[in-house]
């Protein structure tokens, strides 16, 4: 899952990237113009901002994001503790709200919780058959035992699991699951991720759809 982060911070804005990157491939940027920029161009599955940023703020950003028909759920981060700054950020179009400074443990499950329900989950975990992923506790079991994943492997699982019964292309697992720190994408990586999963999940946990892409079958 792909998150963007807007914080203007650069020591805050370092720690909640590499804090979130145990979880989800980030990107961060410091001003919503960028930001901005970056939405138009890259789909995402969470949006996390800051109110204050320089210039444009945050939350004049999400209400042009929203009045343009962009759903991607947002977290806003914040300073402001008073009431009417919480209803002001929920009223521009956030799905939900962070006061600093703020737990890691709890951003990550916020994070998570906002995500699972912008895919129609309300379960912190995924069932698929007797396969069970737990993505905050990163474990996966089929029946009772325990099975190892990469941390790629891992978020290629989950990636084809919250889409089950879609047909997805291989760029679009790279543009999920590689954020623009990344420099281990090979021409045939997400091929040989799927080669392990099949071994360690079942030969029939993923399909291949010729020339098109992958499926979790429902």
């Amino acid at each position: 899952m792909r998150v963007l982060l807007v914080e203007d911070d650069v020591l805050l804005g370092k720690a909640t990237q590499a804090g979130l990157r145990t979880a989800f491939a980030v990107d961060w940027l410091t001003n919503a113009e960028d930001a901005e920029a970056a939405v138009r161009a890259q789909a995402y599955d969470l949006l996390v901002l800051d109110i204050n940023l320089p210039g444009e703020s945050g939350l004049a950003l999400l209400k042009r994001l929203r009045s343009g028909d962009n759903l991607t759920p947002c977290l806003f981060l914040t300073a402001r503790d008073a009431v009417y700054h919480r209803i002001e950020g929920l009223n521009a179009g956030a799905d939900d709200y962070l006061v600093k400074p703020f737990d890691l443990d709890e951003l990550l499950a916020r994070c998570a919780a906002l995500i699972r329900r912008a895919h129609g989950r309300a379960a912190p975990v995924i069932r698929h058959g007797d396969l069970l992923l737990d993505p905050l506790a990163k474990t996966v079991h089929v029946g009772a035992s325990p099975v190892s994943l990469s941390a790629r492997e891992f978020a290629i699982a989950e990636y084809l699991l919250s889409h089950a019964g879609q047909v997805v292309s291989r760029q679009q697992i790279e543009t999920a699951i590689y954020d623009w720190g990344s420099d281990d994408i090979g021409s045939n990586t997400v091929e040989v991720h799927i080669s392990a999963l099949r071994r360690k999940l079942g030969k029939d946990f993923v399909k291949t759809i010729r020339n098109i892409g992958y499926v979790v079958e429902t």
